[in-house]
């Protein structure tokens, strides 16, 4: 089942499915949700993925520039504090209960897949305008709540039961909500009602389907 996080995310889902799934239902999931991803994998990835939240809170904290009005200033500035406050805490929490020591976390090299992917989001965002930065971010936390509302229905006993709570659990999926929400107010203030007619689409289409491919790549990297 697709999660309702709005119009624009369906349409954009739907424009590059192939590597929608290819995202969502990686092998790296998969073995996270029965219990096979090897620890070291585990571990390796959240290091990685914790050099780049760093980086896409910057981006959120990008979009609050990019903003066209108070509340969209707001709704970027939440998921910042919900990244910031929330995800990160997970990271910083599961590392140290492996031995990983906060310091040791901030002093992870990051990898040149992710210098990629956060590069380009952040790109996205300096040259384009407030949709096409939403647009290369979307795939990142719509993504994962797509992914955690598919596994926390279908995982059993797996010792990844924390990473699969956390984003399948009703904060996050809140949070997706919003942004959806969000994302859906930005392309009808500035595109109209029937924005998938219009030549401006294809960009976004773009931006989320380079975003979507170059999550997979982190879960290819995860494995690794």
């Amino acid at each position: 089942m697709i999660p309702d996080y709005g119009d624009a995310f369906a349409r954009l889902r739907a424009s590059c499915e192939a590597d929608w799934l290819a995202y969502t239902q990686h092998d790296f999931l998969e073995q996270l949700q029965d219990g096979t991803l090897p620890r070291a994998a585990f571990l390796s990835y959240l290091r990685q993925d914790y050099v780049f939240l760093i980086h896409f809170a910057r981006a959120w904290s990008l979009a609050v520039v990019k903003a066209g009005s108070l509340a969209e200033m707001q709704a970027a500035s939440a998921t910042v504090h919900g990244l910031l406050h929330h995800e990160m805490g997970l990271h910083i929490r599961l590392c140290g209960e492996a031995g990983i020591s906060a310091a040791d976390l901030a002093a992870t090299e990051e990898a040149t897949g992710n210098l990629a992917y956060t590069r380009y989001v952040l790109d996205a965002g300096l040259s384009g305008d407030f949709l096409d930065l939403l647009a290369a971010l979307m795939p990142c936390v719509l993504g994962y709540g797509e992914i955690g509302a598919r596994l926390i229905r279908m995982a059993g006993e797996t010792p990844y039961r924390d990473w699969i709570d956390t984003y399948g659990g009703e904060t996050w999926q809140q949070i997706c909500r919003e942004a959806g929400a969000l994302f859906d107010a930005a392309i009808r203030d500035r595109l109209g009602e029937a924005p998938q007619t219009l030549p401006r689409w294809r960009q976004l289409e773009r931006h989320f389907r380079t975003a979507t491919r170059l999550e997979a790549g982190f879960w290819r990297a995860g494995l690794r």
